[in-house]
């Protein structure tokens, strides 16, 4: 017998997995309280329904609480899903514009197009209403023309007839033909004479109203719709005068379908609903008698000034209709159907009831009523109505054409714009946007490309300036071991000396030059610009000092000086030296100022040369200060220059001060620091340390200075006689 083995999963996969669902989970959580709160709901809901297999009772309460849940769950949703919607819709700038479109291009149109629409309907069933209502009035008009002949004909024959009008025939008196409505069936026609009616056998048949009974309202004249008996009547009332006698004739025409059909010929259909609130006419109480008079019962209730009410009676009353509607002819041609409202009258109280007339009619129907008296104008404002809607519609696609390609170019550059972007956000500097046209976004994109660019050139420049910048970390290093140690000393002598450029970089230049415990050279320099040149020069002028003052000729090495003194002591000769070197190998323009200094421990002996250096101060014990300034011009500038060579004998606390412009020119709104300045802070510490004067002189500078950038390198060597 075989065995089926079932691959189960192992738990290393088992974590996969877990771990894959969790990660997606945390990528893709909800960011919001609202949708935390709905991924809880979604997430109880399932729970609940979980537990559905459990009987009974139990588990159709858990069904109930979870259908809540998810209930809950979906309406909370609604606003996430209206929320994403309209973030998917309206990132893209295409369906921001799109929508943007629709509501200011399509919104006014299908407004004012909803608007015309609804004014057209209203209109059209207004104008069939005018139909409708004229056709009744000529009926009437008709009615009461062929009721004032009779009474006029009835009248004529007393006046010529002796005798009384009771005794009288008027079987052969006719209604006339004329005023005969069509199919004159129906046409019920009385006479009273002096308030009595004449007998039934003096008048044709179709003359008679039985019912029919003289109201004491009426005027000398009447025509309109009445209400007698549940039934509506188109009656007329005519009152004259004859031979002493009052002749009253009325004509009556009852309302029915035929005779509505014969009214809304051409028009449609009509529905008339004679029912309706008081409006006018005696005031009399809600009560029987109104509802009597209208034929409508002694419980019926009628409908007031204030409210409508109806009852069972009154509903119940079946609306005469009459007409028929034609066929439509196109998908435009709808049925209109507007209600508007006749006046009815009471026949024995004389009030007006209102009466709802329902017209339905086509657009078509009304359209030929129109123009059915001049055809040829109305199919020439049918044509110009068919092309002033072509020209509309062209106007129209056309709009939404120059809209669409609007909205391209637009988008278009919008995208080549997030394009570019992104490629220079990722790195491609090279990247440039093809530019066709020529409007607003063109330039903006020109502007782009203009601005890759220029930011790809300063890419460029920023990294050769890294490159440069590491070269002058490196430059800077190379010429700050350049400068010897800070401090010196000799048995009695103190020396010490600081260095700070502007930049990177310096053409100030110092030295100490120690030739044993005999003494010391010193060198305190000024390089004529700022940067790269300038230090280059400085090494140039570091290296030939130490090489002219370490030889006996310019050539020997130092250890020459451990036999003899060299140039060393002989400072002018040093400097006429460098004079010449730096004459044959730099440019015109290129110069240093240099002072040259060799001090005698034994003697405290300071012999110097100064070669247009600022000249350094000897600051006394007493407060006297003494310059040195024996010397000459500067270095490297002229040919064949003689330096002179001067001497100083340094006393216990006498204070040496060597420095470059660097440490006295720098200005604010007071002025320069200046060397009185520089002085009265040596006196002030002359008792401290040399480091910590030189600290508290470089202190004062900077505050001197403020926020502002240090405006040259600043070199400063001290030197105190013990």
């Amino acid at each position: 017998m075989k065995q089926t083995l079932t691959a189960r999963p192992q738990p290393a996969q088992i974590q996969r997995t877990m771990r894959k669902w969790m990660l997606w989970l945390r990528r893709h959580a909800p960011k919001t309280r609202l949708g935390n709160s709905v991924l809880r709901l979604y997430l109880a809901s399932a729970v609940l329904l979980a537990f559905a297999w459990l009987p009974h009772s139990i588990g159709d309460a858990f069904v109930s609480l979870g259908t809540l849940t998810l209930l809950a769950a979906g309406l909370g949703s609604i606003p996430l899903l209206l929320r994403w919607t309209r973030w998917r819709m309206l990132w893209k700038l295409r369906n921001r514009l799109l929508v943007t479109y629709l509501l200011i291009g399509l919104a006014p149109v299908v407004l004012f197009g909803s608007l015309a629409a609804i004014a057209a309907y209203v209109l059209s069933g207004q104008f069939a209403n005018f139909v409708a209502t004229a056709e009744i009035g000529a009926q009437l008009q008709q009615l009461a023309a062929g009721n004032h002949a009779l009474a006029a004909q009835v009248a004529h024959r007393i006046e010529h007839h002796k005798g009384e009008p009771a005794q009288m025939q008027f079987s052969d008196l006719p209604f006339p033909k004329k005023y005969l409505p069509p199919n004159d069936s129906g046409l019920q026609v009385r006479i009273f004479v002096d308030g009595s009616p004449l007998q039934p056998s003096t008048l044709p048949a179709v003359m008679e109203l039985p019912d029919a009974t003289l109201p004491v309202w009426a005027s000398d004249s009447f025509q309109g719709l009445t209400v007698q008996h549940q039934q509506v009547y188109f009656r007329a009332l005519h009152r004259r005068q004859a031979a002493g006698h009052t002749v009253v004739a009325i004509s009556s025409l009852p309302l029915s379908r035929e005779l509505l059909g014969q009214l809304a010929s051409g028009l449609g259909k009509i529905a008339l609903l004679p029912v309706g609130h008081q409006t006018g006419g005696p005031t009399l109480p809600q009560t029987s008698e109104a509802t009597k008079d209208m034929g409508l019962g002694a419980d019926a209730v009628l409908w007031d000034q204030s409210k409508v009410v109806l009852d069972a009676k009154e509903s119940s009353l079946k609306t005469v209709s009459g007409g028929k509607l034609a066929k439509r002819e196109n998908w435009l041609d709808i049925p209109i159907d507007i209600p508007t409202f006749l006046t009815i009258t009471g026949w024995k109280s004389g009030k007006h009831y209102t009466a709802i007339a329902l017209v339905t009619s086509r657009p078509s129907l009304l359209y030929q009523r129109l123009f059915q008296q001049s055809v040829l104008m109305g199919t020439a404002l049918r044509i110009a109505l068919l092309g002033a809607a072509f020209v509309f519609a062209v106007l129209q696609l056309l709009a939404l054409w120059m809209a669409a390609r609007l909205n391209r170019t637009i988008t278009h550059s919008i995208s080549d714009l997030y394009a570019a972007t992104r490629a220079v956000d990722a790195g491609k500097l090279n990247h440039r946007i093809f530019v066709t046209r020529n409007d607003q976004l063109a330039d903006l994109s020109r502007s782009f490309n203009g601005m890759a660019a220029s930011l790809e050139k300063l890419i460029q420049g920023q990294h050769e300036k890294e490159i440069m910048d590491n070269e002058l970390v490196i430059a800077q290093e190379v010429q700050k071991n350049l400068f010897p140690n800070a401090s010196v000393s000799l048995p009695h002598l103190d020396l010490y000396g600081i260095w700070r450029p502007a930049r990177g970089v310096s053409g100030d230049y110092y030295d100490f030059l120690s030739d044993g415990n005999h003494g010391v050279g010193l060198a305190i320099g000024d390089i004529s610009g700022k940067g790269i040149s300038a230090a280059l020069l400085m090494a140039t002028l570091h290296s030939a000092v130490r090489a002219f003052c370490f030889s006996t000729d310019g050539r020997q090495g130092r250890a020459a000086v451990q036999a003899q003194t060299g140039l060393l002591e002989s400072p002018a000769r040093v400097l006429s030296l460098l004079n010449q070197h730096l004459l044959d190998s730099t440019q015109p323009e290129k110069y240093a100022t240099l002072f040259l200094a060799h001090y005698g421990d034994s003697t405290s002996q300071l012999r110097y040369a100064n070669g247009g250096h600022l000249p350094p101060l000897v600051l006394r014990t007493d407060g006297t200060v003494e310059r040195l300034h024996y010397g000459g011009t500067v270095v490297g500038l002229l040919d064949d220059v003689v330096y002179r060579e001067g001497s100083v004998r340094l006393h216990p606390g006498d204070i040496f001060v060597g420095y470059t412009d660097g440490l006295t020119e720098p200005e604010n709104e007071f002025g320069e620091f200046g060397e009185t300045r520089m002085l009265a802070i040596i006196r002030q510490n002359r008792h401290l340390p040399l480091p910590e004067i030189c600290a508290r002189l470089l202190a004062a500078l900077d505050e001197w200075i403020g926020d502002k950038e240090q405006p040259d390198d600043i070199t400063l060597v001290l030197a105190r006689q013990r």
